[in-house]
């Protein structure tokens, strides 16, 4: 019976300390909600790009800084007039089953996201490429698309003008590979787990909605002999409050957003695990633009007017935000964003010159005019939706409110589907004012408001194949200025990290992209 009790307590030391060897090595990271895919020709979110970041590795990659890195290529060539790009992919490149990963899987998918059949909300990604717009409207085929394999492993992309933040655009999941083989043996269950064949450092081991997902390292990664982690566990915390509270008991090691009206609270009690940090990222709502009476550009500037960005900031996100009067925010290098023409006047005056506009168009108190907010689930979201509703309920507004989950709430933006107002924001795909600026361009994936304006356009159109970089940011910033003169998107305030990280997290690295791969994070 000694020996018995002996063994079996062994067994249970032997148990717990395999246990926490496991849990040093898995990374439960908390996201702001579900996914909608991990397709990466079909995701659209920051928690899907996060998520496919670790699964995929496109032709460049980002660091722990948020860097540019050699990723499935090792390295490449650029031609003189900066319109031919040639990449040199890894000889010991392989999908996790153990095929290698070659220049035509990425002649695959780059046709795949512009595919129309495909109905990728990122395909205007792919746009700088030769012809690749044009095949996406169905005015030139897949294969005149400029892209193709010189052999194996030389992959040669042709651009329609010199884009300079194009290899910046490469890490977006838009623009990953995918096996071509794995796509066609399961069609659109490829993603599903057990079947998908991926390159990058992780493998989906479990998707289950609403609890997590569950990543585990890649072998076959290239670079697995420096990736620390063995589990990467992605949490939905769309409840920010409970979310801090599994923090705090343990179960989720970070988030990337925290209940802001907590802010002086959460900083006594978690100090340095709470990281406030400059982003490159606007706090947006969205007009329809189609639908009456939100189609007038004069109403929608007086609403704007009315709205105070700076209480905004310093009461509702308590000071972790700044308050937006450009689409585009500063710290582009090279770019002066354009700001709303009333962004120096004080608000009162704002007011003033608000009132005119609601009085010409018969809006007053007496005769409220109705107006939906649509927002996803999130304590941030919520508070900055209600402030808004009191500050437009003085000038004749009567605001309604309706939250949905994360999933659901960007679903039926990209569907297209009937509201007044919607919440959004954006954080950069690549440091260049563009990013931003495509959201407003005549049938992008991600135009919510579904604005359209021949000039508008027109100016972004000539950016992109326009070769001096000091003309093609003046072209930018003349398309800004119409952008805030119309204002389809209503920019609110500039983003700023929130957020909260173990202290037993190393790697983990704040920068304004706020890109934190798994591959260079570990855990004590």
């Amino acid at each position: 019976m000694t020996n018995l009790k002996s063994l079996l307590a062994g067994a249970a030391v032997f148990a717990l300390m395999t246990s926490a060897a496991f849990a040093a090595g898995t990374w439960n990271r908390g996201a702001n909600g579900d996914v909608q895919s991990l397709d990466p020709h079909k995701t659209s979110t920051i928690e899907e790009g996060n998520i496919t970041g670790d699964l995929f590795t496109g032709l460049v990659a980002v660091d722990s800084s948020g860097n540019t890195i050699p990723g499935a290529a090792e390295s490449w060539t650029v031609s003189a007039d900066g319109k031919v790009y040639t990449f040199k992919m890894r000889k010991d490149g392989m999908w996790s089953d153990g095929t290698p990963v070659t220049a035509k899987d990425f002649v695959f998918s780059i046709r795949r996201v512009v595919d129309p059949a495909t109905a990728s909300e990122y395909a205007s990604m792919a746009f700088p490429i030769l012809n690749a717009e044009q095949a996406n409207g169905g005015k030139a085929k897949l294969e005149d698309v400029g892209a193709k394999a010189i052999d194996d492993l030389t992959l040669e992309i042709t651009l329609k003008g010199p884009t300079p933040y194009f290899l910046e655009m490469l890490t977006h999941q838009a623009m990953y590979g995918v096996s071509e083989a794995n796509v066609k043996k399961f069609g659109n269950d490829f993603v599903k787990a057990g079947n998908l064949v991926s390159n990058g450092a992780f493998m989906l081991a479990e998707n289950i909605p609403g609890d997590h997902i569950k990543l585990v390292k890649n072998p076959k990664f290239f670079d697995a002999a420096n990736v620390a982690l063995d589990t990467v566990n992605y949490i939905p915390t769309e409840d920010r409050a409970a979310g801090i509270k599994r923090f705090q008991a343990g179960e989720v090691d970070s988030m990337n957003d925290m209940p802001t009206e907590q802010l002086a609270d959460l900083k006594a009690k978690f100090g340095d695990q709470i990281h406030l940090t400059p982003e490159l990222g606007t706090y947006y709502y969205v007009f329809k633009d189609k639908k009456a009476p939100w189609n007038n550009v004069k109403l929608r500037n007086a609403i704007s007017m009315v709205i105070d960005r700076d209480q905004l900031a310093s009461k509702t996100w308590q000071n972790s935000m700044i308050p937006a009067y450009s689409m585009v925010p500063p710290g582009v290098k090279g770019y002066t964003p354009s700001m709303m023409s009333y962004s120096t006047m004080p608000q009162l005056d704002r007011e003033d010159a608000a009132k005119k506009i609601f009085d010409e168009l018969g809006i007053s108190p007496a005769k409220p005019q109705k107006l939906e907010i649509r927002y996803n689930t999130s304590e941030n979201h919520k508070n900055t939706a209600v402030a808004i509703q009191e500050m437009l309920k003085p000038w004749g507004f009567d605001v309604s409110l309706i939250n949905t989950d994360g999933k659901t709430h960007y679903s039926y933006l990209e569907q297209h589907g009937d509201f007044d107002v919607a919440r959004a924001g954006w954080i950069a795909d690549f440091k260049d004012p563009v990013t931003f600026l495509n959201l407003a361009h005549t049938g992008d994936g991600n135009n919510y408001a579904e604005y359209s304006n021949k000039d508008y356009d027109a100016l972004l159109d000539k950016a992109a194949v326009e070769a001096d970089p000091a003309a093609r940011m003046k072209l930018l910033q003349e398309a800004e200025v119409i952008f805030m003169r119309d204002i389809p998107l209503l920019p609110l305030l500039y983003y700023g990290n929130h957020n909260v990280v173990s202290s037993k997290l190393h790697g983990f690295v704040d920068n304004v992209m706020d890109k934190h791969p798994s591959r260079f994070v570990s855990k004590d």
